[in-house]
C-alpha cells in the first residue's frame, strides 16, 4: 500500500512540473512495453506504440484524477486504446479485418483495473507478497529474506492471495 502513496506523490509532482514525469516513465516503461509487445507481437511496432502511450500520458497527466488505483492501470488503459487504434488503422491500410475488437480491449482493461483494485484490498501480508513478487519481480527467497519469513510461508501467502483474487474475479464475472 506504500506503493500507492508513492504513485500518488509522483503523479502530483508530475502534474505540478511535467519534467517530473520522467520518474513515472522510468518506473512503468517495462510493464507498458511488455503489455504492448504481447499484443502486437512485433518489437519495433511495440516500441513505437509504447512511445505513443507515454506521449499521450504526458499530455494528459494534468487530467489524471487519483482514485486509489495504481497509475499503471491508467497507462494500460491508454495502451489498450493505442493498440486498438493501431489495429483499426492497420486493418484499413491492408484491407484485412481488424484482428482484435475494441470491445475485447475494453473488457481486458476493465478486468485489469478490477484486479488492481482487488490487490489493494488483500490482507497486508498477501498484498506485500504480491507486490514484491509480481510488481518488483523479486524471487521467493528475496521476499522471504525481506519479510523475515520462510520461503514456504511466502509461497503460502502468494498462493492464498492468488486464490483470493481468482475467487473474487470469478465472482465478478458471474
Amino acid at each position: 500500500m506504500a506503493q500507492s502513496s508513492d504513485d500518488r506523490l509522483r503523479i502530483e509532482a508530475a502534474q505540478r512540473d511535467p519534467s517530473r514525469f520522467g520518474d513515472l516513465y522510468e518506473e512503468n516503461f517495462y510493464r507498458v512495453y511488455a503489455y504492448v509487445v504481447r499484443r502486437v507481437g512485433d518489437r519495433h511496432r511495440a516500441e513505437d506504440l509504447t512511445a505513443d502511450v507515454f506521449r499521450e500520458a504526458l499530455a494528459d497527466i494534468g487530467k489524471f484524477e487519483w482514485r486509489g488505483v495504481p497509475f499503471i492501470a491508467w497507462l494500460l488503459r491508454i495502451a489498450s486504446r493505442v493498440i486498438a487504434d493501431y489495429f483499426r488503422r492497420s486493418g484499413r491500410e491492408t484491407g484485412n479485418p481488424v484482428l482484435h475488437s475494441e470491445q475485447a480491449f475494453t473488457k481486458e482493461t476493465e478486468r485489469s483495473a478490477m484486479l488492481f483494485q482487488l490487490v489493494e484490498r488483500l490482507p497486508e501480508m498477501q498484498f506485500r507478497v504480491i507486490q514484491m513478487r509480481f510488481v518488483e519481480q523479486k524471487s521467493i527467497r528475496e521476499i522471504a529474506g525481506e519479510l523475515g519469513r520462510s520461503e514456504g510461508a511466502v509461497k503460502q501467502l502468494q498462493l492464498r492471495a492468488i486464490e483470493n483474487l481468482r475467487a473474487q474475479m470469478e465472482g465478478a464475472d458471474a
